[in-house]
């Protein structure tokens, strides 16, 4: 094993420990509020919740990828200078600025129609969205320069900070869902706390060694070039939260007055997906970095061996998951979160094998964005989104649960099979 190799599996495994925690303070947040609030409350949370992060995922994290890969091929290839962050920074506040603009026109259906007429509710929306901009150019310079254990501990107080809110309501030292929603937009805040450790350790960094030759040097970076990548990384980030939260939105659309309460129980079913996505984020967030090392120093073997080793270690987990919702899935549901809905067996493992394709998808599309392939991971990404939501929308189930979960599987599988497909030809 290389010594790349084995900085990437300390700098996993450290934020597999910080984001796994991560992701169950998140279970607990939604848990606790889904105990504290009505069904039509916590619909709303989680329709606030889903408007959020489908917005700056969206919008931020392009930009956090930008980061990641351009620091790590620019550190590897010995190439010093600041533009590349100016570039960043630009391109993040144009898109902030432009969230406000659509945020404002939009106020009356956002407001009415998504939030259930609350005003509260909109105004953290827009806190939320706007503080997670600093959040997301936080998360891709850590990653970008191998900070994994600033970044764990972001993600870390950004999770405990919104856990506490909820806390708070169930121990009745609040109340409503007004609190509740409270911790969304309080916790990117609150997380920006590391970014001073994060500068006084960079600047007490040595610089990378000069680039060795002319052609290494010539790699000045642009507004064009940074926005041509954010931009195909932005339809992938569209396409990614098409798959995890059109469902919820859909329901809510075409279920009339019950839709906020179903939308509630679809989201937690999804969750099954969603919250290993949490812990993914660890290998999501530091494959990228190495892997762009690896080629820009031309090292093909300990590519594919990285890539390999993430897409075994998926399978076995997704099956872990699988069995356990067919041993006791719906029991484990109910307890967990409550309500009057009834969870089905054989809807909770085709999420979670859906899960496992999905997460495999995403590693393939980490590769691809090593290799410069973002237009083409881009088309395969919005091909499947596409066919995902015009199946929700054409198709008349009598089960909309049950629709959702044949529509994610399908789609994650479609969408695993176009991506190795690509991969292999790079």
């Amino acid at each position: 094993m290389s010594a790349s190799e084995r900085t990437y599996g300390r700098g996993a495994a450290i934020l597999s420990v910080g984001i796994g925690v991560t992701g169950l303070v998140t279970f607990g947040y939604f848990a606790l509020a889904s105990h504290s609030l009505t069904e039509a409350e916590y619909g709303r949370i989680t329709l606030l919740w889903s408007a959020v992060f489908i917005t700056v995922s969206v919008l931020y994290r392009p930009v956090e990828q930008l980061l990641s890969r351009t620091i790590a091929d620019r550190d590897a290839r010995g190439v010093t200078g600041r533009e590349h962050l100016r570039v960043a920074a630009t391109i993040q506040l144009a898109l902030g600025l432009l969230f406000v603009v659509v945020a404002l026109a939009l106020r009356d259906p956002i407001e009415d129609e998504l939030l259930g007429g609350s005003g509260t509710l909109y105004t953290i929306l827009i806190v939320a969205v706007l503080a997670y901009a600093a959040s997301y150019f936080a998360r891709g310079f850590l990653a970008g320069h191998h900070l994994f254990g600033l970044y764990g501990g972001l993600v870390l107080m950004e999770a405990s900070s919104r856990f506490l809110f909820a806390l708070a309501v169930a121990v009745s030292i609040a109340e409503g869902q007004t609190a509740v929603a409270l911790g969304i937009a309080a916790a990117p805040i609150v997380s920006l706390a590391v970014v001073p450790w994060a500068l006084g350790r960079r600047l007490r960094a040595p610089a990378p060694a000069a680039a060795a030759d002319e052609d290494a040097a010539d790699t000045e970076f642009t507004l064009s070039h940074g926005s041509g990548f954010a931009v195909a990384v932005l339809l992938i980030m569209l396409s990614e939260q098409t798959f995890l939260n059109a469902g919820p939105l859909l329901v809510k659309a075409n279920e009339g007055a019950r839709g906020a309460a179903l939308a509630g129980f679809v989201f937690n079913v999804l969750l099954i997906a969603r919250a290993p996505l949490q812990l993914f984020q660890a290998v999501q967030t530091s494959i990228l970095p190495h892997l762009t090392r690896l080629r820009a120093s031309g090292e093909t073997d300990p590519f594919r061996r990285s890539v390999n080793v993430t897409l075994l270690a998926i399978a076995a987990f997704a099956g872990g998951v699988a069995l356990v919702m067919l041993a006791i899935g719906p029991w484990l549901m109910d307890v967990v979160f409550g309500g009057d809905f009834d969870y089905e067996r054989g809807g909770l493992v085709l999420v979670s094998i859906g899960m496992g394709l999905y997460l495999s998808a995403a590693t393939l599309n980490q590769a691809l964005l090593a290799h410069g392939r973002a237009p083409h991971a881009a088309a395969a990404w919005v091909g499947c989104a596409i066919a995902f939501a015009l199946f929700l929308l054409i198709v008349d189930f009598d089960d909309r649960v049950l629709q959702v979960e044949i529509a994610f599987l399908g789609a994650a599988a479609c969408l695993c099979a176009l991506l190795h497909s690509l991969y292999r030809r790079a």
